[in-house]
């Protein structure tokens, strides 16, 4: 059984409120929330303050999405605003300061998680595997949505699940990046449990339908 997190990055910006309600009522238990800096990625997409009005109006599994350089400046101010789960790139700083701002999350009662970009190897997240609750494979390259799903990170996809299966067997394998219907499949037989949709689903005829196609 997988989890579907609809990305708001693809939702109508004028009617957030609406689309959260809308999205809930399809059956969808979790919202991907993706907060970019314009500096770690070429793009610039709700911050904390965004997260905290996300959280007044949605009682949803908020799954935040940090596209932001040095995390652990913000990691705070992110729990506070109600995420539920929070995740950081390896990429975004050291190893050393990403292993603090894990204990920061986890501090808040949040649950942490960290990402890879395509670019970047399974054996990057093996310093925190044991301590976060969630691993985000990146299946674009991180920054904008419409891109199209990179099948060549499948192997990452499944090496990770095999080091999950290995250290951490409770933790989540989501992906993100040009989730539709057949790759969300691809996705889930190379070992993910979580599956980012944003266009596929907002644009989707019959969103209930997606979500449980997906799910299923």
């Amino acid at each position: 059984m997988a989890i579907l997190s609809p990305s708001i990055l693809s939702a109508d910006f004028v009617n957030l409120e609406s689309e959260f309600k809308m999205v809930k009522e399809t059956g969808a238990k979790w919202l991907h929330v993706d907060c970019m800096d314009g500096t770690f990625v070429p793009n610039m997409a709700f911050g904390y303050a965004a997260t905290k009005s996300i959280r007044a109006v949605t009682d949803m599994v908020l799954d935040v999405h940090m596209m932001i350089d040095k995390p652990i400046r913000y990691v705070d101010a992110f729990c506070d605003a109600g995420a539920d789960y929070l995740t950081i790139h390896v990429e975004a700083d050291t190893n050393e300061n990403t292993a603090e701002a894990i204990k920061k999350i986890k501090a808040h009662g949040v649950k942490p998680g960290i990402s890879v970009k395509p670019k970047t190897p399974a054996s990057a997240v093996l310093p925190f595997i044991k301590d976060v609750d969630l691993i985000l494979v990146m299946t674009v390259e991180p920054g904008f949505g419409n891109q199209k799903f990179m099948a060549d990170m499948m192997p990452k996809l499944a090496e990770l699940r095999g080091m999950i299966n290995q250290y951490n067997p409770d933790c989540h394998l989501e992906v993100d990046g040009g989730i539709n219907l057949e790759t969300g499949e691809t996705c889930k037989k190379n070992g993910a449990d979580v599956l980012v949709s944003g266009s596929s689903f907002f644009k989707a005829e019959d969103k209930k339908s997606f979500v449980k196609q997906i799910e299923g």
